[in-house]
């Protein structure tokens, strides 16, 4: 067993990143030092800490749940300069988890929802809006700003442009992601250890990849996420702490327990030298939500929750299960027709009717087939019901009948 002083002797992973990354800006005024008295008592920060606060731009991706959390904790804390950069407006569904926007911001554009909230805050801050997609050929200007970059984006594509714009940019990268009842935070900056692709060398197949709208999220694990986010942006700036350089941090929302996991940097990792096209990249295409079903390379897909909400509307729409009589006999939506999938790719047709055409089956994978099938005869109002009768049972009960 080591002794005490050689363990303490011994390099932790992030103890290199304990120089502050911002000069401090001027001295505070009297009311500054009222306002974040509570913060600059702390041990090992000072007002020093504060000032680097102060001077700080950092740069946060994505306005929805994570950043909805995250700009307000920054603002709280006294970061000079925030960044926003999100082309969505507010939605109903996104109140529930993102704590930034309220009802009246509902058809606002999210950036000025949030910009709005850091304002009610501190009217000093100075916050720069980029109500725009971020792509390859934009985020290396608009990274040219900052000091540090937070990604709250909730897409893959995403996660990897601001991975490699930010080791381009030679700064830190915090980011997070969550789902269901899990979520993740880490630190990625290549000048001082491993970064997001040394974890996620490969992306992962585009139909085994949910977003928040078709797997759900905890609004509570969004809060606890984004405030380790902005934990690791303040230790980051004032060099106060240890950074989750080369650890990533997962909880589990369900149990309550969080487990930390160390990766290194892959030492024959191709260079990054230049952005590239990371739809490409990941294997899909565009994703578009509209009126709840998403477009994307394997099809048109539908929430439970979306669903849902028309059955209850009464909307008009044609359920197609494609699942074996065997298995529609233990369970099925009400109101569904069984055209097995075997039938329907020899040529077997849904009956006629109104409304669009909602195909499912226990999980998706057969009704994805059906989909593409369909799409392919010409017909052009067919959805597929993510997560299957399997999902939709758990949301809504009520409408499956055994």
């Amino acid at each position: 067993m080591p002794s005490t002083s050689a363990a303490r002797a011994a390099p932790r992973v992030g103890d290199a990143c304990r120089r502050p990354l911002v000069e401090p800006a001027a001295p505070l005024t009297p009311e500054h030092i009222a306002r974040y008295s509570r913060q600059i008592m702390l041990p090992g920060f000072g007002e020093l800490a504060q000032r680097r606060l102060a001077a700080a731009r950092v740069l946060v991706i994505g306005a929805g749940g994570l950043g909805a959390t995250v700009v307000p904790l920054l603002a709280a804390t006294g970061v000079g300069t925030i960044g926003i950069a999100d082309d969505d407006d507010v939605e109903l569904s996104n109140l529930h988890r993102q704590l930034g926007h309220g009802l009246a911001d509902v058809g606002r554009p999210k950036v000025d929802s949030l910009a709005d909230t850091v304002a009610a805050t501190d009217p000093e801050i100075r916050v720069v809006r980029h109500r725009e997609r971020l792509t390859a050929a934009n985020l290396r200007d608009i990274l040219a700003d900052y000091d540090l970059v937070v990604d709250g984006s909730d897409n893959f594509p995403t996660r990897y442009l601001a991975n490699d714009a930010a080791l381009l940019a030679g700064v830190p990268l915090v980011w997070g992601s969550i789902l269901r009842f899990h979520g993740q935070v880490s630190v990625a900056w290549h000048r001082e250890g491993p970064t997001y692709r040394d974890l996620f060398p490969v992306p992962p197949p585009p139909d085994e990849v949910l977003s928040c709208e078709l797997g759900g999220v905890l609004p509570s694990l969004c809060v606890t996420v984004g405030a380790l986010m902005a934990g690791e942006v303040v230790k980051l700036v004032t060099g106060v702490g240890t950074p989750l350089l080369g650890r990533v941090t997962t909880i589990d929302a369900l149990t309550g327990r969080t487990r930390e996991l160390a990766y290194e940097a892959i030492a024959d990792a191709p260079e990054i030298t230049s952005l590239v096209d990371y739809e490409l990249f990941c294997g899909i295409e565009p994703v578009a939500l509209q009126g709840g079903v998403e477009h994307e390379a394997s099809g048109p897909r539908i929430s439970a929750a979306e669903l849902l909400r028309r059955l209850r509307e009464g909307a008009p729409m044609r359920l197609v299960d494609v699942r074996e009589p065997a298995e529609a006999e233990l369970r099925r939506i009400e109101g569904s027709e069984l055209v097995p999938l075997g039938d329907l790719l020899m040529g077997s047709d849904p009956a006629e009717g109104d409304g669009a055409i909602v195909v499912y089956c226990e999980r998706d994978v057969r009704s994805r087939r059906a989909v593409r099938a369909l799409a392919e005869r010409g017909h052009v109002d067919v959805t597929y019901l993510a997560g299957g009768i399997d999902g939709f049972a758990a949301v809504a009960s009520e409408f499956v009948r055994r």
